[in-house]
């Protein structure tokens, strides 16, 4: 399950599965390149993982902490390779005096907490900075720009973390796990230590263990306690030899419920209550929302506005010219397009090819003059029409309203509308 999470743990930023792009100000969701001003799908995305922590830790309590932070998943690695290493070295070189056993274990399990801390470092910052981007930055040793520096001190903390302070770090300064103990209640899963017959042996392998150094017989309402189920094995283990069953248990709440007993399907999965019903709905209609908010969004966005700050002109054919602006943003990791054209403006023309080529993840905003021959000027002062642009790819077709401004009365003079 461990090596499951932590594959996961660094797939996520290669393949926009959730990444937050900090330089170019781009948020990626399930593929989706969201942009800063897209604020409507960015607060459903926060709104939606955010009831997912809170249903996860309100039903199943701190079930994250144990088998999917990566924090919990490194510092195991961490004592275990440790531990690994001094005996490697331990019953190699047998005949050397321990302090020399000790120095050659230190140096080479820094050395591989070392190696580590660069790749996890760089991990981590990939869900900041582009990924590729940050590669080159590592290969050329870069320490001047930001994301060097953010990649430099994130390696050193890393070291600092998995090296001296592990398991520590969880019941000292993480908050998520005090975040799990507000949010825990009567219902909650937790691990109980049930001995109503005093059939405990006092072996303590359950306080041996644990990683996060407790006694689960103490309290099963202890901050610390990460639902890892390392005490449930070590007691089924000790007391199935002399043919009993264990004494620790993952149960829910305060009553203690067991695990796995018959009752309907939803209390088996830990919806015990309505408050948890209703959490899960919202889940549900967040959930819905951003999916559709995802489905209906389109990969490239056309705007239009018009520039007033000199109402028409007329060039040296007689011709009305109106000035427009036109934005274009490509949300896509492809190059695109957009071909303009006009509805409703009898024999107007655009100026130029009236195509616009926007590259990958960046916006295009252009001038385009839009011009109605001399004599075809219509009665009215401000006509409405609309300029019809059809992208690529995608082929989406934007019909955006705006007006053409005209002189109000031929003077033989070329007029400007200022």
């Amino acid at each position: 399950m461990h090596l499951i999470c932590f594959l996961i743990f660094c797939v996520l930023p290669f393949f926009d599965v959730v990444r937050f792009d900090i330089p170019r100000q781009r948020f990626y969701f399930a593929g989706q390149e969201l942009w800063i001003s897209e604020f409507g799908i960015i607060f459903l995305t926060m709104m939606f993982l955010l009831f997912c922590i809170v249903a996860v830790s309100m039903i199943f309590g701190r079930m994250y902490c144990s088998y999917a932070c990566p924090q919990m998943i490194f510092s195991e690695v961490s004592l275990t390779l440790q531990n690994w290493i001094e005996r490697r070295i331990k019953k190699r070189f047998i005949s050397w005096p321990p302090a020399r056993r000790e120095w050659l274990s230190r140096a080479g399990f820094y050395s591989t907490v070392g190696v580590g801390s660069i790749f996890l470092s760089f991990v981590f910052t990939a869900y900041f900075v582009e990924p590729y981007d940050l590669f080159k930055r590592l290969m050329s040793l870069d320490i001047i720009t930001a994301g060097g520096i953010a990649g430099a001190v994130t390696t050193i903390i890393t070291f600092v973390d998995f090296a001296f302070l592990r398991q520590r770090f969880c019941t000292s300064v993480c908050p998520y796990g005090y975040l799990q103990g507000m949010l825990g209640d009567r219902n909650t899963l937790l691990v109980h230590y049930r001995d109503a017959n005093q059939q405990c042996i006092e072996c303590k392998k359950c306080i041996r263990v644990c990683h996060m150094g407790i006694d689960i017989r103490t309290s099963p309402f202890q901050i610390e306690c990460i639902h890892c189920g390392e005490c449930i094995d070590a007691c089924n283990d000790v007391l199935a030899r002399l043919g009993k069953p264990g004494l620790i248990h993952l149960a829910w709440g305060e009553k203690g419920e067991p695990v796995g007993v018959r009752e309907p399907w939803y209390r088996r999965l830990g919806i015990r209550d309505a408050k948890r019903a209703i959490v899960l709905a919202v889940i549900f209609c967040y959930g819905a929302g951003l999916a559709v908010a995802l489905t209906v969004r389109k990969p490239v966005f056309v705007r239009v506005a018009a520039d007033r700050s000199v109402l028409f002109t007329k060039d040296a054919t007689g011709a009305t010219l109106n000035r427009f602006r036109i934005i274009v943003g490509n949300r896509t990791h492809k190059n695109a397009s957009v071909q303009l054209a006009l509805d409703g403006l009898d024999q107007a023309h655009i100026s130029g090819s009236g195509r616009i080529a926007v590259n990958p993840g960046q916006t295009s905003e252009q001038l385009i003059d839009v011009s109605v021959p001399a004599g075809r000027q219509t009665p009215e002062y401000v006509t409405h029409f609309r300029i019809r642009a059809v992208t690529e790819p995608g082929g989406d077709v934007y019909s955006l309203d705006t007006t053409f401004i005209m002189p109000r009365r031929e003077t033989g003079k070329p007029e400007t509308g200022k």
